[in-house]
């Protein structure tokens, strides 16, 4: 009987060990994770949950009730010293876990401001986890000054719900847009103006040089040399994956735990998905950042744990919601040439990404319509004309019988 142990209790161990039991294995499952809460959704944290719309048992992927009555021994609040690959054993705290394959669902962790700038004074955050998000949210109160640090998608949403709270609130971006790094200027711009009607000051090409305070961050310097009074600052600069189990188990590492298209890492009896993993695709390697990546590549690792041998194709979607705007986004845009702007009916919008003729992606901004449309077309890997996309005349959905 397999014993399978998953280390990682987010949207992908979740995913993983509920697929695992849905396709029959009745061996034991083991599902560790570091936070002392069952998984959970991450998305809402810096959304609805900041913002005090969701409750937090509404977070929950699962109750917990769910794991005893499928057989998942959830191992909560739990840290994982060691894998001794080799003897095919994890180490929890003080115990000795055996397994016969394991699946690493470890996540990333959020990059933090380095101590040396005042990246550890109290009152700076990231929004990673729960813990992270219910240590800020008493912050959140009208007339308070907020830093924001990075113009990315995790920056934007924590701008929106401080500016629908009615904070003062400046964002700096050291690129020279927001969302450099993931979107078209034309998607950018579409963000930046609803930001700074909502009242949001944002600054591009300027960093933050130096915090201080007594103890509490008080003031911010910025590269440009001006200066902020502020009460609190929050820091979304990215992530990288969590891989300090796999390289010190002698798993090879590249952009994040290496794995074949399979799941499967350079050690046959360890998987990995999520966050975390890194696999082939067209002419190079790909981690993805999503949920959806997340719950797809955990069910395809979960076929190939029990012998399925079924490559993981993804069909990578994502969103963000930020005011009443809601921004679906299907495809990857690497690579693109052209942007085709299609204004929707109601103040939304929808930008089609083109590399020469061949569509990779659509940002639908309010217009879910076109990301549903778009969503088809890229899986299919169908390319209409961009002149009928860019003709509001045309009715999408007559794209997809082309």
């Amino acid at each position: 009987m397999s014993r399978i142990v998953v280390i990682g209790a987010g949207q992908a161990g979740q995913s993983l060990v509920t697929k695992l039991r849905a396709l029959g294995h009745d061996g034991p499952i083991t599902l560790i994770g570091e936070e002392p809460v069952p998984p959970y959704q991450r998305p809402p944290l810096s959304k609805k949950y900041l913002l005090g719309e969701m409750a937090l048992e509404r977070l929950f992927l699962r109750p917990e009730s769910f794991y005893d009555d499928q057989g998942i021994a959830l191992r909560l609040d739990a840290r994982v010293r060691a894998i001794d690959a080799r003897a095919k054993t994890v180490t929890l705290g003080e115990e000795i876990i055996e397994y016969d394959q394991l699946a690493l669902t470890t996540g990333a962790i959020p990059h933090r401001l380095p101590a040396a700038i005042g990246g550890d004074l109290d009152g700076v955050y990231t929004v990673r986890t729960l813990a992270d998000a219910d240590a800020m949210a008493p912050e959140f109160k009208p007339g308070a000054r907020v830093l924001i640090v990075g113009g990315g998608y995790i920056g934007l949403e924590a701008a929106a719900v401080a500016a629908r709270k009615g904070l003062h609130v400046t964002l700096v971006e050291m690129a020279d847009r927001i969302l450099q790094r993931v979107a078209s200027p034309e998607t950018a711009d579409f963000i930046r103006a609803e930001h700074e009607r909502q009242g949001v000051d944002i600054r591009t090409g300027v960093g933050l040089e130096t915090l201080t305070g007594d103890g509490r961050v008080r003031r911010a310097k910025l590269t440009d040399g001006s200066e902020l009074d502020i009460d609190f600052v929050i820091v979304g600069v990215g992530i990288r994956p969590a891989t300090g189990l796999a390289e010190a188990a002698g798993l090879a590492i590249d952009n994040g735990i290496r794995t074949d298209a399979l799941g499967r890492t350079s050690d046959a009896s360890i998987w990995a998905a999520g966050d975390c993993a890194s696999f082939p695709h067209a002419d190079g390697r790909l981690r993805l950042e999503s949920v959806g990546n997340a719950i797809d590549q955990a069910e395809t690792v979960a076929e190939n744990m029990l012998g399925a041998g079924k490559a993981y194709v993804p069909k990578p979607w994502f969103w963000s919601d930020q005011y009443d705007l809601k921004l679906q986004i299907a495809g990857l845009n690497t690579g693109y040439d052209r942007v085709i702007t299609r204004p929707g009916d109601t103040g939304g919008a929808s930008f089609w990404y083109f590399r020469g003729g061949e569509l990779l992606a659509v940002d639908a901004i309010n217009e879910p319509r076109a990301y549903m449309v778009g969503k088809r077309l890229v899986d299919a890997g169908k390319s209409p004309d961009p002149d009928a996309i860019a003709d509001t005349a045309t009715d999408l959905k007559n794209l997809l019988r082309g």
